[in-house]
C-alpha cells in the first residue's frame, strides 16, 4: 500500500512539472500590451492621481487620497501640482488617521527623499504610535545618522514609551539599527565564515534558493539554486545557473517595515503558485513564509516541537554556528515578529518604462518581494521568473529554503563572478 501511494505521488509531482512547463511557453496577457498599458497610464494619472488629489482632504475621502498615493509610487510621479497637493497634505497629517500617516509616509520615502524632514520630525514628536513613529524615523535617517542624530532619537525613544518599549518589536528593531549606525556591521563576504552557509552542511538535504543582494537595494542582486546533494544547479553549458533579481521595494524602506525591502536570512519556501494580480502576472511565482508568519514545526520541519510561541532560539538553529552572531541573518525573524508576512518570489508585468532612469532599470521594484526580470508586450518576451522555475524544478522542486544575503555595499549590481570563487570553496567541503 505504502508502495502505491509512493508511486502515485511521483506521478502526480510529473504531472504537474509537466503542466507547469507546458502551459508556460506561449503565455499572453491582455494588459501588458502598448494600448492596454497606455490607457492604464492615463487611468491612473487622470483619475486615481489628478482626480482624488482634487477632492478637499478630510476624514472622508482619506482612502482616495491614498488610492493617489499608491498611484504616485508607482509610476514615480511628480508635477509642481502634485508636489504642492502632498505639501497640503502633510500640513494636517498629525490630524489624519494612522492608515494614512503611514500611506503618504511611505510615498514621502518613495518620491520624496529629503523635502519633507521639518514635517516629518514633528510628527515623530507628537505620535505615540510605534510603526508610524519607526516610519518617521527611517525617513529623517536617511539624511542625516550621525552620531548625535542617532543618539536623540534613542531618547525620544525612551522618552515617548513605556519600560516594555524594547518588548515592541517595531521599537526594538529600531532600536538595533540606530546601533548599527554607529558601529556599521562589516560586510558579510568578506566574513571569513561566508562560505559556511553557502556548503552542503547547512540546511542538508534541503533545496535552496540564494538571493544575493547589496545593502543598497537600487542594485539588483542575482538568484542561484542549490540541490538536496549540495550542488549548484548549471545550465546546459556547465555554467552555474544564476538570473538577476531585485529585493528593492518602491519604498526602498528597510525590511522590518511593511512594503520595506525584502529581509535578509533564512525562509521557508512552499511550492509554486500562479498570481491572479495584473502586476504580478502569470508566470508560476515561489512561494515563501517567514518565522512567526509560519508555524515552528513547520518552519524547522520539527513535528516534536510543542512551543507554538515563536522564540529567537528557534531561528537560530537554522544558522551556521560561525554565523549565529551575524546579526543581519535575523532580519526575517524581527520582520515576521513585527507582522510582516506574503513576501514571495515572482516576475512581473509592471512596464519597467516608468522606472527607465532607475539604476535598477529594466527590472520593477515591488512591495518587498524578490521579483525577477520580466518583458512583455501582450506575449511574455523574456522571463527571468521562468527560468528560476525550471532551475527549482531541476533542482528536485520548489520546496526547501530560500536565504537573502547582503554580500557589501558596492554600488554596481551583483554578478556570478563574485560569488564563483565562494561556491568552488562551498561544494568542494565534504
Amino acid at each position: 500500500m505504502v508502495k502505491k501511494i509512493k508511486i502515485l505521488l511521483f506521478l502526480l509531482l510529473t504531472i504537474c512539472t509537466s503542466n507547469i512547463l507546458n502551459a508556460q511557453d506561449n503565455l499572453y496577457t491582455s494588459y501588458t500590451t502598448v494600448a492596454s498599458r497606455t490607457k492604464l497610464y492615463h487611468n491612473l494619472t487622470v483619475n486615481s492621481i489628478n482626480k482624488n488629489l482634487s477632492i478637499p482632504l478630510n476624514e472622508f475621502t482619506e482612502e482616495k487620497w491614498q488610492e493617489a498615493f499608491w498611484a504616485l509610487e508607482l509610476l514615480q510621479y511628480k508635477s509642481p501640482w502634485i508636489d504642492d497637493r502632498i505639501a497640503k497634505a502633510f500640513d494636517s497629517i498629525e490630524f489624519r488617521s494612522n492608515y494614512f500617516q503611514k500611506a503618504l509616509m511611505e510615498l514621502a520615502a518613495a518620491n520624496y527623499h529629503e523635502k519633507f524632514i521639518a514635517q516629518t520630525n514633528d510628527l515623530l514628536d507628537k505620535t505615540t504610535d510605534p510603526k508610524i513613529f519607526a516610519l518617521c524615523a527611517e525617513y529623517v535617517l536617511r539624511s542625516d545618522h550621525d552620531f548625535n542624530k542617532c543618539r536623540q532619537l534613542e531618547q525620544l525613544i525612551k522618552n515617548k514609551f513605556d519600560s516594555g518599549y524594547e518588548d515592541n518589536p517595531i521599537i526594538n528593531v529600531l532600536l538595533m539599527r540606530l546601533s548599527d549606525f554607529v558601529h556599521p556591521v562589516p560586510p558579510l563576504i568578506s566574513n571569513k565564515h561566508f562560505t559556511d552557509i553557502l556548503d552542503k552542511n547547512f540546511l542538508p538535504g534541503e533545496i535552496i534558493m540564494y538571493s544575493f543582494q547589496r545593502k543598497n537595494r537600487d542594485y539588483p542582486g542575482l538568484v542561484i539554486i542549490r540541490n538536496q546533494q549540495g550542488s549548484f544547479i548549471r545550465d546546459s553549458n556547465g555554467l552555474v545557473f544564476n538570473v538577476s533579481q531585485l529585493a528593492r521595494s518602491i519604498t526602498n524602506l528597510p525590511s522590518y517595515l511593511s512594503n520595506g525591502n525584502t529581509p535578509q536570512g533564512i525562509f521557508l519556501m512552499k511550492g509554486f503558485n500562479v498570481s491572479r494580480s495584473n502586476f504580478i502576472g502569470p508566470t508560476p511565482n515561489v512561494q515563501l513564509s517567514m518565522p512567526v508568519e509560519e508555524k515552528i514545526t513547520t518552519f524547522l520541519g520539527d513535528s516534536n516541537i510543542t512551543d507554538t510561541a515563536w522564540q529567537i532560539g528557534y531561528y537560530s538553529r537554522l544558522l551556521p554556528q560561525n554565523l549565529k552572531n551575524y546579526q543581519p541573518l535575523y532580519e526575517s525573524y524581527y520582520a515576521g515578529l513585527a507582522g510582516r508576512g506574503e513576501i514571495i518570489a515572482h516576475g512581473t508585468t509592471i512596464s519597467p518604462e516608468y522606472y527607465k532612469d532607475q539604476p535598477w532599470y529594466p527590472h520593477t521594484p515591488s512591495q518587498g518581494c524578490l521579483c525577477t526580470k520580466e518583458i512583455w508586450n501582450g506575449k511574455r518576451m523574456e522571463s527571468n521568473q521562468q527560468k528560476l522555475v525550471y532551475a527549482l524544478l531541476s533542482a528536485g522542486g520548489a520546496h526547501g529554503y530560500c536565504v537573502v544575503l547582503d554580500l557589501d555595499d558596492k554600488q554596481t549590481p551583483v554578478t556570478i563572478q563574485e560569488i564563483l570563487p565562494f561556491l568552488a570553496k562551498a561544494e568542494s567541503v565534504k
